[in-house]
Order: C-alpha cells, then sequence, then structure tokens
C-alpha cells in the first residue's frame, strides 16, 4: 500500500499545535464554559434597558469586548481538534456541546445589538469622539440600524445559529468522514485514497496513470453523496435568502456583501475581469504545461500537474525556518520575529493524520496567538502554503495589537492580500537566489500553479458558479445536484474553452470545499491577490515603500475595504490594480515559456 495515513494518536507531539495557549488544561477550558453565561447574566443585569449615556455606552462595549473574546477563545479551542481529526467522537461532542454554549451566550447578549442600534446618531458620535477607538464599531451598528429586526427575533435568531451551521456540518461529514474512498490500482500497486490525500497528493501527481485513476475513483464516491450535499447547500441558500429578505434586503449579494462594506460593482468586476481577460492568459499556461508533458490532450485531472516534478524542491519543516527569515526579511526584523514565533510556540499543526480535514486554514482569536493547520508532505508547495496561512497570521497580530477586539476584524474583501503578499515574497525571494533558467522556471510555474492557479483561478471559478446559483435563489427558484453540476460545467467551460477536455467528475467540483458555506468569500481570494500583486509590484519598483503595507497590516477593521488599500498604495476603486495583475501574470507566463525554449536547445 502506497500513501498510508496514520491515526491521530500516532503523530509526534512536535508535528501538532499546541492548544495550551488558549486554555492550560481541559479543566480551565470547563470552568470557562461554565462560567461564561453567569458573566453574560451579570452583563445584561448591569446594562439590560441602560444603554442611556455616553460614559455608560463605552462601559459597556469594553464589557462587550472582554465578554466576546471569552467566547471566541471557548470557540477556537472546541473547533481546533475536529478540524485534526474528524474522527475524534470525543472532540466531536465537545464541539457541539460548545456550539450551544455559544448559541445561548449569542442569544444572552443579543439584547446589546438590539438596544445599542436604538441609540440616537448624536449620542453615538459622542461615543467616538470621545473614544475614537470604537469608530468602526459605531459604523457598524449604524449600518446594522438599518436590518434590524426586533429584539426578540434577534434573541430567537441567535439561538439557532447552530441550526443554521448545520448544513455546514453535514456537508463536511459526507465528504471526511461518511465517505470511503477505499483504494485504487495503477500497473498492479494499491494506493490509499482520502479526500485530503486527493486534494494534497494525487491531485499534483506527476504519474498521468495514477493522477487519473485517483481522479476517477475518487470522483466515483463523491457522486454518491452528491444529493445530500447538494440537499444540505440548498437548505444553507434558503436560510440566508430568508434572513435577507426578513432584514429587508431585495437582493442576497446585498445582503451578504453589506458586511464586507462592498458593493455589487466591485464584486461583479473581480469576477468578470478575471473569466473574460485572464482566461486566455491561463489558456495558454495549461497548453504549455501540456506541451512540455507530452500529453495527447490536457484533461481535467491534469489541470494541477507540475510542469517540472522531477525539478520539485525538497523543504523540510526545517528548512521553512531558514525559508520565512530570509524571504520575509523585507518586511522587516520585528515582523519576522513575530512570525518565527510560530516554531517554538507551536502555532501549526503540520501533521498528516487520518481523519484530518482537506486545505488549509489560519484561526486568530481576540488576545491569544493565531493558529495554522497545513498538512506538510515535505515539498516547496507545502512552504507556500505555510506562507500563505502565516500571511494570515502576521495580519491577525498586528490588528489585534493595535485595535480593540470590535474593529480588529478586516473586510474579508482584504482578508486574503497578507497571505498572498508573503506567497510573493518567497517567490521573489527563490528566484533572485538563481541563474539557473531551469530554477526559475521552476519557481515561476510554482507562483502560478499554486499562488495564483489556486486563488485567482479554483476560487475565482467558485465564485462564478456560486454567483450564478445565489442568482437562482434570488429568483426564487431552486436547484438540485443535477443542476449544480450543469453550472459548475457552464463555469469550467467558459474559463477552460477548449484547452481542457472536462471528463466527467469535473462538474462535481461544486462538492469539493467548504468555502460556498461561508456567503460570498470565494471571490474575495481574487481580491486579495489583486491587492497584493499591485503592492508587491509598487514595493518592488521604488513607488511605495514597505511601511505602507505593515500599516495596512494593522488597520484591522479601521477602514472600509476602499479606504484601507489606499494605505497600502493601492486603488481598487479602479481596474488598475486587476489589469496590472493580469498583465504580470501574462509576462510571467510568457517568461516560462521563453525559459522552456532555451532549455531545449
Amino acid at each position: 500500500m502506497a500513501e498510508q495515513l496514520k491515526p491521530r494518536t500516532q503523530i509526534p507531539e512536535e508535528l501538532t499545535w499546541d492548544l495550551s495557549a488558549i486554555f492550560e488544561t481541559q479543566a480551565d477550558f470547563e470552568a470557562a464554559a461554565e462560567a461564561l453565561p453567569k458573566e453574560v447574566q451579570a452583563f445584561a443585569d448591569q446594562y439590560d434597558g441602560k444603554l442611556e449615556n455616553v460614559d455608560t455606552l463605552i462601559a459597556a462595549i469594553e464589557e462587550f469586548e472582554n465578554l466576546m473574546a471569552k467566547a471566541s477563545h471557548l470557540g477556537q479551542y472546541a473547533m481546533l481538534p475536529v478540524s485534526v481529526d474528524i474522527s475524534d467522537s470525543e472532540a466531536q461532542q465537545q464541539s457541539r456541546h460548545v456550539s450551544n454554549v455559544l448559541a445561548n451566550f449569542g442569544a444572552a447578549i443579543s439584547f446589546f445589538n438590539s438596544q445599542i442600534q436604538e441609540v440616537d446618531e448624536a449620542t453615538l458620535n459622542e461615543v467616538v469622539e470621545k473614544e475614537a477607538q470604537f469608530g468602526p464599531f459605531i459604523r457598524g451598528v449604524k449600518a446594522d440600524k438599518k436590518a434590524k429586526l426586533a429584539p426578540e427575533v434577534e434573541k430567537a435568531l441567535a439561538q439557532l445559529e447552530p441550526v443554521f451551521e448545520a448544513p455546514s456540518e453535514i456537508f463536511e461529514q459526507a465528504r471526511s468522514a461518511d465517505a470511503d474512498y477505499g483504494t485504487f490500482e495503477v500497473d498492479g500497486e494499491e494506493y490509499e485514497l482520502s479526500f485530503v490525500l486527493y486534494e494534497e497528493v494525487y491531485m499534483y501527481h506527476e504519474n498521468p496513470k495514477i493522477r487519473r485513476a485517483a481522479y476517477d475513483k475518487f470522483n466515483q464516491v463523491l457522486a454518491q453523496y452528491q444529493n445530500v450535499v447538494a440537499t444540505a447547500y440548498y437548505t444553507h441558500l434558503q436560510s440566508e435568502k430568508t434572513l435577507a429578505t426578513m432584514r429587508g434586503y431585495d437582493s442576497i449579494f446585498d445582503y451578504l456583501l453589506e458586511s464586507q462594506e462592498v458593493d455589487q460593482e466591485m464584486y461583479h468586476r473581480q469576477i468578470d475581469m478575471i473569466m473574460n481577460d485572464f482566461a486566455p492568459v491561463m489558456r495558454k499556461f495549461i497548453t504549455h504545461l501540456k506541451d512540455v508533458h507530452g500529453l495527447e490532450k490536457m484533461t481535467y485531472a491534469d489541470l494541477k500537474v507540475d510542469l517540472d516534478p522531477e525539478y520539485t524542491m525538497p523543504v523540510t519543516i526545517e528548512e521553512s525556518k531558514d525559508l520565512v527569515q530570509e524571504a520575509l526579511a523585507p518586511l522587516g526584523d520585528e515582523y519576522v520575529q513575530m512570525i518565527m514565533r510560530s516554531y517554538p510556540e507551536r502555532w501549526t499543526d503540520f501533521a498528516q493524520n487520518i481523519g484530518k480535514r482537506s486545505g488549509a486554514f489560519c484561526s486568530t482569536t481576540y488576545g491569544k496567538h493565531p493558529y495554522v493547520m497545513v498538512t506538510w508532505t515535505g515539498q516547496l508547495t507545502d512552504a507556500y502554503t505555510l506562507f500563505h496561512e502565516l500571511g494570515h497570521a502576521g495580519q491577525g497580530v498586528l490588528s489585534n495589537e493595535n485595535n480593540p477586539l470590535t474593529s480588529a476584524r478586516p473586510s474579508l474583501y482584504l482578508i486574503e492580500g497578507p497571505s498572498t503578499f508573503n506567497e510573493l515574497l518567497l517567490t521573489d525571494y527563490l528566484k533572485n537566489k538563481t541563474d539557473d533558467p531551469r530554477m526559475e522556471r521552476s519557481i515561476l510555474s510554482k507562483m502560478i500553479s499554486r499562488t495564483y492557479f489556486h486563488n485567482f483561478v479554483t476560487h475565482l471559478l467558485e465564485a462564478a458558479y456560486q454567483r450564478e446559483v445565489y442568482k437562482l435563489i434570488d429568483a426564487g427558484k431552486s436547484f438540485d445536484a443535477k443542476k449544480l453540476s450543469e453550472l459548475k460545467l457552464i463555469v469550467l467551460e467558459q474559463f477552460w474553452g477548449d484547452s481542457v477536455e472536462l471528463e466527467v467528475g469535473a462538474e462535481l467540483t461544486w462538492m469539493r470545499q467548504i468555502h460556498y458555506y461561508m456567503g460570498l468569500y470565494p471571490y474575495t481570494y481574487s481580491a486579495g491577490l489583486t491587492i497584493a500583486t499591485q503592492a508587491f509590484l509598487k514595493i518592488k519598483s521604488g513607488e511605495e515603500k514597505v511601511d505602507g503595507w505593515l500599516a495596512f497590516l494593522a488597520l484591522g477593521g479601521q477602514k472600509v475595504p476602499a479606504e484601507a488599500t489606499l494605505v497600502a498604495g493601492v486603488d481598487i476603486t479602479t481596474d488598475r490594480p486587476l489589469s496590472d495583475t493580469i498583465k504580470y501574470l501574462d509576462e510571467s507566463v510568457d517568461r516560462i515559456i521563453e525559459l522552456t525554449g532555451e532549455l531545449e536547445k
């Protein structure tokens, strides 16, 4: 058997994250979970119906922040273990228990949001005059005023939060816990298959037989769950649409974009420009990939293959420390040392084990250090993933250090900028270190196939598909698994044209991503990538200084996206960041093709 995975209990401690930074012991966690309802009751006793003057409001906001931090610590401590081992039934039970605790907490504290929205605008303005740090929070309160419901309705909705979260949990259970992907055979050898193994290993495998056989088996198993996953997704979208209507929004798009402080014009432009203007660049790259590999055709299963797999640079976790120190050096010693703390403090879960979810993420919570989940297979691509997540971690630390809790979180529209910026620094560092054309080509192709393919293509195509599904819901229509597959196929055909053969299974890509349960999240990857690319290019050319980027990272939610990016010298109200990014990528693909020509001489 190849690619055997171990149970979580057999993973060395140094490869796992250390949750004791949140709660030192399980007993501390349980005591906090027990204390929270009493603390929120004391808060209600003190402030319910008494938000009458500025000083009381400021004191209440400060105590509200304190309680929200405690709730987030409980949520993080309960959620993280399930992420790395969905088969751990004790962790599942604890996560569900905390979900209920937090739902009751949300219901008990909902009076605060309802009543602060009743405060007159002049008094709210006085709060900001006296405590400017609460400006972003008050900005949000004013926006929420427009969509507020009766206090008892808000309380009921808060209590129903676990129910609203259920569809995403059903999806996660179906793809990661219930689905048995079994094994597949190639040339007499049997290979173990799981969701994570396909997404993290086989999708990139250099052997086309293994790559395509894994793809076929993976999609055969996924197809068995398409109806239950489609039903879960429909339930989730119906909840969103119902809430949008209840809150007075004509469109589900306006409802979901409100919290991002972005308008529909910016949302649609991001999707339309990439679908139309970036598609030819990617078709050119994919066709070159096909030619280099000597493939008769480029199938959907082949899209993520490395341009030069024999030249893939192995990287150990230990070696990643040197890469972090050297590649992130342009951001200054203080930033680098902050990120380096992630190793001794064990922010990161590197393990490969049974039950670990696919992908990677960074979880930040106020007053604690961030937590990063990756699956380390020992390749340069893992370093890219790590740099990406540590970019989120760096922004989380700086935002939390420079803002109160209520204004520490940036808009979703901005969230993927810092992660991508760090990936670009890694590419630039590796490229500058070599004069070997094969190495340069490998690095540039990694940038295209990992940094941009994943975020500018994969997630953007999710967004384009998601937009079509939301249009159906907005129009009062429904869908089933067959309709979702049909919509996904149309989007893939539009982007790839005749450069890729979309074999059976491509249409099921909608079953592979948790992002669909996070509102209009997928398109923000390309938005963040655009911001990062333009900032990187301007700093590299000397047009902007790195200080502006660091100031941007520390902003949190102080400014709306269109104002926040100006701090880093990027104007997202225009087409320029997108067109500059696409031009940069087009030139990079041309350079890859040029280097291949040199190597073939």
